[in-house]
């Protein structure tokens, strides 16, 4: 059974509520003036979102969830999946800041479904609802 077959609704919604924003001081600074990073930490390992913004809008997003991650950049306007090495137990991955992404050949779209929905659970805060409306592009 594949992880995202494997949620069910109150699982989704926990997730969701439990992302929490993570003091802006902790992040490396942007080299660009008018960028800002934000984060947020999810309530289990290996759960974040991460966004950079320019003037307001989204650049860039990256959301992993065990061992495995959807990102989205506006130029070009890709989206792309695949896996984390946050769940292998050598040295290395035990360092916080080593994440290593694998891109996947073909979109997970099954992921990519289940982060949407964890997304939809947080539908009507601002911030949330500019990173759905990503999902909406034709």
């Amino acid at each position: 059974m594949s992880l995202d077959s494997a949620m069910n609704h109150q699982t989704i919604t926990e997730l969701g509520a439990s992302l929490r924003q993570i003091d802006r001081k902790l992040l490396t600074p942007t080299t660009q003036k008018d960028n800002t990073r934000v984060w947020y930490q999810g309530g289990e390992p290996y759960f974040d979102l991460f966004v950079e913004l320019r003037q307001g809008k989204i650049e860039w997003f990256q959301f992993t969830l065990r061992g495995k991650s959807l990102s989205w950049k506006l130029q070009p306007y890709s989206w792309q999946t695949g896996t984390t090495n946050e769940l292998h137990t050598d040295d290395f991955a035990l360092y916080p800041a080593s994440k290593l992404i694998e891109s996947n050949r073909q979109l997970d779209w099954e992921f990519m479904e289940l982060v949407h929905s964890i997304l939809q659970t947080r539908a009507g805060e601002p911030f949330f609802d500019q990173i759905l409306s990503l999902f909406d592009y034709p």
